[in-house]
């Protein structure tokens, strides 16, 4: 009973006191940085093929949006395309629901799957399966 009490005196007192954010925002300095890379979402096949001809080396994410392995390691990932040690890596990903003949093509059987294509190939030079954050990064190291 005293908690809701709480939040309706913090309620009532941000209501009716000069309290005003945007006050406070222009003291503060914030300044945003775009990331060097991302992880590219591709959408289908023919955008997919299209980044293996323009790249010599991906590193692509099969992914499912259920999968909780699979979100686990989206940050994970992210960060790994913002290190200045993968620069030469073209980061992607594949929702496995939305591309099934890809996924079928490539032979996806668990999420989520990671793979290296190097110089066009459609023949994948590593894969790894599983949310293995240390195996993820050694794989990026010796494709780097």
């Amino acid at each position: 009973m005293s908690t809701n009490f709480l939040r309706v005196a913090r309620s009532t007192f941000r209501q009716t006191t000069t309290y005003k954010p945007s006050h406070f925002a222009s003291t503060r300095y914030f300044h945003s940085t775009s990331p060097k890379m991302t992880v590219h979402n591709i959408t289908s096949t023919e955008g997919f093929k299209e980044a293996l001809a323009q790249n010599k080396t991906i590193m692509l994410d099969c992914f499912a949006t259920w999968c909780g392995p699979c979100k686990a390691i989206a940050p994970i990932l992210a960060n790994h395309s913002n290190d200045e040690k993968f620069k030469d890596i073209f980061f992607a990903k594949i929702d496995v629901d939305d591309l099934p003949e890809l996924s079928q093509e490539l032979g996806i059987t668990a999420m989520p799957t990671f793979m290296i294509f190097k110089d066009g190939k459609m023949e994948p030079a590593e894969k790894l399966v599983g949310a293995n954050p240390n195996a993820l990064a050694t794989m990026l190291k010796t494709h780097a």
